[in-house]
């Protein structure tokens, strides 16, 4: 199976980047499963109904969300409507909306998707490890999902760390999410599980964070807020975490970062080069 996870979609730059190309990537690599975390999509905070729409129209199989999971207040509503749509795991009994969802790939394969929030220098939720732990002995790889993913929403990349060597072996995938910066440890642990501590985001990096530069630089120097963060609005880049998974064994064989547009220097792995 090949799977392609997006990071962070920021405001409109990102939804046009990914809405214009993924199309053309899913049938240009033969994607099997496509996710994406879509919770900065709306002006950088949250993510609306017609957006999660226009993601799964453009061929998203599942998007995760984070902090900013309810920042568009409806989210509290349209989350119930949608099994591709999931926030955290970890967040309180009774929060709308589910933290894992099952799907069918292309292939037919059936794909675990999981969804969990840090705890360091994060908002304090239920443990992560636990949370992912439980879900995943309910459906184990191979006994309930042909392929599990773990869309992991932190700040500390030790955090992260830990939690792909805590299930190495037991998922096909852990890939961390929020910092919107790709890290360059793109790798396959020691029993099989493919790992990046931050796919990045799919936005304007010509920015703070997928954010016009100016309050961010205006808070640092002053720490007197000016105005409200605004999404850049120049061209977007794609910025994601690309694995060939092992039907037999749902473990990871193939795992690279992918990178296409400006800003960055663009980046597909050489497992795909030469499809």
């Amino acid at each position: 199976m090949r799977l392609l996870f997006l990071g962070d979609i920021v405001g409109r730059p990102g939804r046009t980047v990914v809405c214009d190309a993924l199309p053309g990537l899913i049938k240009r690599y033969g994607l099997d499963f496509v996710v994406i975390n879509g919770e900065n999509a709306a002006g950088g905070f949250g993510i609306t109904e017609a957006i999660l729409n226009d993601l799964i129209d453009a061929g998203a199989d599942c998007v995760t969300l984070g902090n900013h999971s309810f920042d568009q207040k409806d989210a509290l509503v349209f989350i119930e409507r949608h099994d591709r749509l999931i926030r955290p795991l970890n967040y309180p009994k009774g929060t709308p909306g589910k933290g894992a969802t099952l799907l069918k790939a292309k292939s037919g394969a059936d794909v675990l998707v999981v969804n969990a929030m840090g705890r360091v220098f994060m908002t304090e939720l239920d443990c992560p490890f636990r949370a992912v732990d439980n879900e995943i002995s309910a459906c184990a790889l191979k006994h309930g999902a042909d392929a599990i993913l773990i869309d992991f929403h932190a700040e500390a990349t030790s955090e992260k760390q830990a939690l792909g060597l805590f299930l190495d072996g037991r998922v096909s995938l852990v890939v961390g999410t929020h910092t919107h910066t790709p890290t360059a440890d793109a790798r396959i642990l020691s029993s099989g599980t493919a790992y990046m501590s931050d796919a990045g985001m799919c936005g304007d990096y010509n920015s703070v964070l997928g954010m016009d530069p100016d309050e961010p630089i205006n808070r640092f120097l002053t720490r007197i807020p000016r105005g409200r963060y605004e999404p850049a609005v120049g061209p977007g880049t794609i910025s994601g975490f690309a694995v060939d998974i092992d039907d037999k064994t749902g473990l990871a064989v193939n795992a690279g970062p992918l990178r296409l547009g400006p800003h960055l220097e663009p980046a597909v792995p050489a497992f795909w080069s030469g499809a």
